[in-house]
C-alpha cells in the first residue's frame, strides 16, 4: 500500500471517533468574548497533544498584542485569550503546511428559532447541527484528524504539518495575528472555512465603523422645537446606499466574483433615544464597509468619510452638527492567493481524489477572514477550502453535511502528503 492509500485507510477507520470529537467540540459554547473560547482552546490543545503532535499552547499577552500598530481590531472584551499550534514534525527537508481554523463562534440569536439546543452537536439525517458546525468547527476537526491519520499511519512527512486553532476570528483576527507574532510560519496554508468544498483564493475586506448622529432633545409634544437624531440619519443612510452603488459601478467585476455585491456596505445596529415621549438627541449606527480585493484600506476609508461629509453638507442641521465617524472593532483588509502559487492546483488535485468526481468551483468571497492576515502579514500563500455552506453560518439551525467533513479530512491529508512530501 502506498502512503496515500495508507493514510486514507487510517482516516476511514477513524471516521467515527472524528465525528464524536466534533460533537464534543460543538457542545462547548465558544462564543466570541466568553470563557468558552478558552475552554475550547484548552480542549483542542489537549487533543493535539494526545494525537502525538508537539503543542504550543500559550496565553496571549492582550495588552501587548492589542497595542501593536498592525493589530486587526477586536469587537468584544476579553481579559484572557489563548493560542494553540500543534506540529507534526517532518524530517526537515520539505515545505511546511499550516491548517488554520478558528474556534470562536457568533452568538446564537433567538433560541426559539432553533429546532434543537444551539449547542446540541447532534446528527439529524446526513447533517451535523449546532452553532459553529459550519463556521467552522467541522473544518477544524477535519484538520486535526487529517494530521492524526498521517501520524497513526506511520507515514513520515518531509516538511512540518501545523494545525493552528485560533480564537477571535469573528471579530477581527486576534488569534491568527497572535500566532504570527509568536513566530509561526509555513510555506502554505489552507483555512477550512465553509466553502461547500469549493476553493476560495481571495476575500474582500470589511471595516467596522460607528456613526454618531447628534440631534436636540425636547418633549415629544413640542417636537418641532427639537431635532430628531433619527430623522437626521435618514439622509445619511441614503448617502451610504448611493456610495455602495458608486463603489461597485466604478470597479470592474472580479472575474472570480460569485455575487454582484462583492464588497457590500451595510448597517448592522442602530440605537437611538432613551424615552418614548422624548425627541432623541443621539443616534449611534454601527456597520461594515466592504473593501474590494486589492483596494487599499486607507482609500476605502477616505471615500466613506467623504460621502459622510457631503451628506452633512446637504443638510442644514448636519452642516453645523456633522456626523462623527469612528473606525473600531474588526478591520479586515482584503487578501488574495498570489498568482504564482501552485497551492490552488494542489488542493484541486487532492479534492478530485477525495470527492469522487464531485464538481468544484473557484470564487472569491465578499467577506473578510484570517486569509488576509496570513497572506499580507505572514507572507504565507493561503486559500480557503472546507465543509459547509456559508449561507448557513451565523443563522439558526446551522449545520454541515457529514460526508463533506470526511471529504475535507481526506483532501487535507492528501494535500499534506503532496505538499510536504513523504520521507
Amino acid at each position: 500500500m502506498n502512503a496515500a492509500a495508507e493514510v486514507l485507510h487510517e482516516l476511514e477507520a477513524l471516521s467515527e471517533p472524528m465525528l464524536a470529537d466534533l460533537a464534543r467540540l460543538l457542545r462547548v459554547p465558544s462564543v466570541s468574548g466568553t470563557a468558552g473560547e478558552n475552554e475550547a482552546q484548552a480542549l483542542i490543545a489537549g487533543d493535539l497533544a494526545a494525537d502525538g503532535l508537539d503543542v504550543d499552547h500559550w496565553r496571549i499577552d492582550l495588552p501587548e498584542i492589542t497595542a501593536h500598530p498592525d493589530f486587526p481590531g477586536m469587537e468584544v472584551e476579553r481579559d484572557e485569550a489563548w493560542g494553540v499550534v500543534g506540529r507534526l514534525a517532518g524530517t526537515g527537508d520539505g515545505p511546511s503546511l499550516m491548517l488554520n481554523g478558528h474556534i470562536d463562534v457568533v452568538p446564537i440569536g433567538d433560541p426559539e428559532a432553533w429546532s434543537d439546543h444551539p449547542f446540541s452537536g447532534t446528527i439529524v439525517g446526513d447533517r451535523f447541527f449546532g452553532r459553529g458546525a459550519c463556521d467552522m468547527k467541522a473544518g477544524l476537526i477535519a484538520s486535526r484528524w487529517a494530521a492524526r491519520a498521517i501520524r497513526q499511519s506511520g507515514v513520515r512527512l518531509r516538511g512540518d504539518l501545523l494545525v493552528a486553532s485560533v480564537q477571535g476570528e469573528e471579530d477581527g483576527g486576534l488569534g491568527t495575528f497572535a500566532t504570527l507574532q509568536r513566530g509561526w510560519r509555513a510555506d502554505a496554508c489552507v483555512i477550512p472555512e465553509p466553502t461547500d468544498l469549493d476553493i476560495v483564493p481571495g476575500n474582500s475586506g470589511a471595516l467596522t465603523f460607528r456613526l454618531r448622529v447628534r440631534g436636540k432633545a425636547t418633549h415629544a409634544s413640542r417636537r418641532a422645537e427639537g431635532v430628531s437624531a433619527i430623522d437626521r440619519f435618514v439622509p445619511v443612510l441614503a448617502a451610504l446606499h448611493q456610495l455602495e452603488a458608486r463603489r461597485h459601478a466604478g470597479r470592474p467585476l472580479d472575474p472570480l466574483a460569485r455575487w454582484p455585491l462583492t464588497h457590500p456596505l451595510s448597517i448592522g445596529t442602530i440605537r437611538a433615544g432613551d424615552w418614548a415621549s422624548s425627541v432623541p438627541d443621539l443616534l449611534i449606527a454601527e456597520g461594515r464597509l466592504g473593501v474590494a480585493i486589492d483596494e487599499p484600506v486607507d482609500e476605502a476609508k477616505a471615500e466613506f468619510e467623504t460621502a459622510i461629509v457631503e451628506a452633512c453638507a446637504g443638510d442644514a442641521w448636519l452642516r453645523d452638527h456633522p456626523v462623527e465617524v469612528e473606525w473600531w472593532g474588526g478591520q479586515f483588509a482584503s487578501g488574495r492567493l498570489p498568482v504564482d502559487s501552485d497551492l490552488l492546483d494542489r488542493v484541486a488535485a487532492a479534492h478530485r481524489v477525495s470527492a469522487a468526481g464531485r464538481a468544484q468551483h473557484v470564487w472569491v468571497a465578499p467577506y473578510g477572514s484570517d486569509l488576509r492576515l496570513l497572506a499580507n502579514h505572514g507572507g504565507i500563500p493561503t486559500l480557503q477550502y472546507g465543509p459547509g455552506d456559508v449561507s448557513l453560518a451565523h443563522g439558526p439551525d446551522e449545520s454541515v453535511v457529514v460526508a463533506d467533513i470526511l471529504t475535507t479530512a481526506r483532501t487535507l491529508a492528501l494535500l499534506a502528503l503532496d505538499l510536504c512530501g513523504v520521507a
